[in-house]
């Protein structure tokens, strides 16, 4: 081989940054938010989409989850074939596969066709938003990197909660298939830049695809979410527990394959690395419990404060805000006092967000108490987002950037999907345990049906519309379902809280302090490095 081909002088020798970094960086930027968007305008048309379809909570929650279970479920197998066939090619066919994922959703004539549309744009994302970040990855380096991957996050995730904004005005106007064409222009918009913009072909693998171990990562992680969705359904619960099993079966095998194959999907190697695998952790809770907060929140503002849906949306603009002003700074800090300390710092003010949340969001609550839950946030989520993404991207080789990009991805849509999934599990068994309390508890409760009781205690726009069925007992129904949603709600904020500080503590404890950190990133290029020259000369010799 000879020396322009040797990969680690390529890793050593390559620019700081690409040329027009600036149009590459939107480009990317655009195609992220793209994604995002996709991902943020299903939650305020929840109510609207329940009542259209009379849906159970649980087909709400997999509409919710839809998105993310597609995306978190092929991420990893994607990340894996763009870094061997072409990270811009599969950057441009996701925006291409949009399209048509977001009219079906638009025009989708059921839940259930409704579900397998947020899925299929799962998919498409998946093939799309983590490329962005590899990219990233591999055309820029040392604090250029850090700054990009702080712009990214901030106004992705800007962009993104600007989703619910814009989807409440939509729906103002129209129908509630209409939130689903928001990304269309943006789209056509993203195509053309990476197009034009992106690079090609740099720094991309040479070995071949593990495709069974990427089958089985998309089975495990899709069995997962699916059975912490069936888990609180009535009557599901075999469903449940054989979804479980499947996931446990083909995660022990997905470990296996990984350690005997020759080019794994997933380098456990790589992943053991403490610097990576605290931060994964770290990010999917962090990230996980904002999607989850953002769910349950949209369904509160409207079901229970009587919120419009545009209002419900502007309702979160201090998370954008929050968001926007802290990620680039968190760079800074990264820089000065460590990717721990950051997310430390942003795990202190997602705590105060859900605690806010949880003591703070009631009947009739002020505005300004939903705005400072939302608003902290926010903060922490644009103080923890970099950090996350920068030490998983810093601690793999440029080679690996999709395993890197798909594992940062995972951060924000397998916890997203998970996350979302036990709090609305929790909200559907708060919701019914409070409202089957209340209907037993009633002096008239032996007079209701079975079946009005299962309308009941279904979902929360279930309930509203039983109200409207029987109007002499409106204001009773209303006002119990309303206090059964906040109970189920509050059971959803304390897994929030307690999460954040599951994850506080295995940053604290486990994440290495500055100094040790930079240690350890140069000794992980060290051993990069070295097998990227004898990689090629072992292979030489066979």
């Amino acid at each position: 081989m000879s020396p322009s081909h040797n990969p680690a002088s390529t890793a050593v020798e390559r620019p700081a940054a690409p040329e027009r970094a600036h149009l590459v960086l939107g480009a990317l930027i655009l195609v992220a938010a793209l994604a995002n968007l996709n991902l943020a305008v299903a939650n305020v048309a929840l109510p609207d989409i329940g009542r259209e379809f009379d849906s159970s909570q649980t087909a709400l929650n997999l509409i919710a989850v839809g998105y993310s279970l597609g995306l978190a479920a092929s991420v990893l197998y994607l990340g894996a074939i763009g870094d061997r066939y072409g990270r811009k090619l599969l950057l441009l066919c996701g925006v291409v596969l949009s399209v048509p994922a977001c009219l079906l959703a638009t025009y989708a004539p059921s839940d259930t066709v409704l579900i397998a549309a947020r899925i299929l744009g799962g998919i498409s994302a998946g093939m799309a938003y983590p490329t962005t970040l590899a990219l990233i990855t591999a055309l820029w380096s040392g604090p250029g990197r850090t700054k990009c991957i702080a712009l990214w996050s901030a106004l992705g995730g800007g962009i993104s909660a600007l989703g619910p904004l814009i989807a409440g005005w939509m729906l103002q106007h129209f129908w509630w298939g209409s939130v689903f064409l928001i990304t269309l222009p943006l789209a056509v918009v993203a195509l053309a830049m990476a197009w034009l913009f992106v690079p090609a072909h740099v720094n991309e693998a040479t070995d071949p695809v593990d495709n069974l171990g990427g089958v089985l990562s998309v089975v495990m992680v899709a069995t997962l979410i699916m059975a912490i969705n069936f888990a609180p359904v009535p009557n599901k619960g075999a469903v449940a527990a054989g979804l479980a099993v499947v996931a446990l079966a083909t995660a022990a095998a997905f470990v296996l394959r990984q350690r005997r194959a020759q080019n794994p999907l997933y380098d456990l190697h790589i992943a053991a690395r403490r610097v990576f695998w605290v931060a994964a952790c770290a990010g999917i809770i962090v990230f996980g419990s904002l999607m989850g907060a953002m769910f349950i929140g949209q369904q509160y503002l409207q079901n229970v404060l009587g919120y419009s849906t545009f209002d419900a949306g502007l309702a979160i603009l201090p998370a954008v805000v929050g968001m926007v002003l802290v990620a680039p700074r968190s760079a800074r800090l990264v820089e000065v006092r460590g990717a721990r300390f950051t997310l430390l710092l942003g795990y202190v003010f997602c705590l105060f967000g859900f605690l806010t949340m949880l003591l703070l969001w009631g009947d009739g609550s002020a505005y300004w108490k939903v705005g400072l839950g939302y608003l902290f946030v926010g903060i922490g989520v644009g103080f923890a987002g970099t950090p996350a993404s920068h030490s998983l991207t810093g601690s793999v080789p440029v080679t690996r950037a999709g395993m890197a990009s798909g594992t940062a991805d995972l951060q924000r849509d397998l916890g997203g999907a998970i996350m979302q999934s036990i709090f609305g599990a929790l909200l559907t068994a708060g919701y019914a345990s409070a409202v089957s309390a209340a209907i037993a508890s009633a002096p008239n409760g032996d007079q209701i049906t079975a079946s009005v009781q299962s309308q009941l205690t279904k979902s929360f726009s279930s309930a509203a519309a039983t109200a409207e069925q029987y109007p002499q007992y409106s204001s009773q129904i209303t006002a119990a379902a309303k206090e059964s949603f906040l109970n189920g709600d509050d059971w959803a904020y304390t897994a929030g809280v307690v999460a954040i500080l599951l994850g506080a503590a295995l940053v604290y404890f486990r994440f290495p302090r500055k100094d040790e950190e930079v240690a350890l990133l140069g000794r992980y290029r060290a051993e990069d490095s070295a097998a990227a020259v004898t990689g090629p000369q072992e292979q030489a010799t066979r």
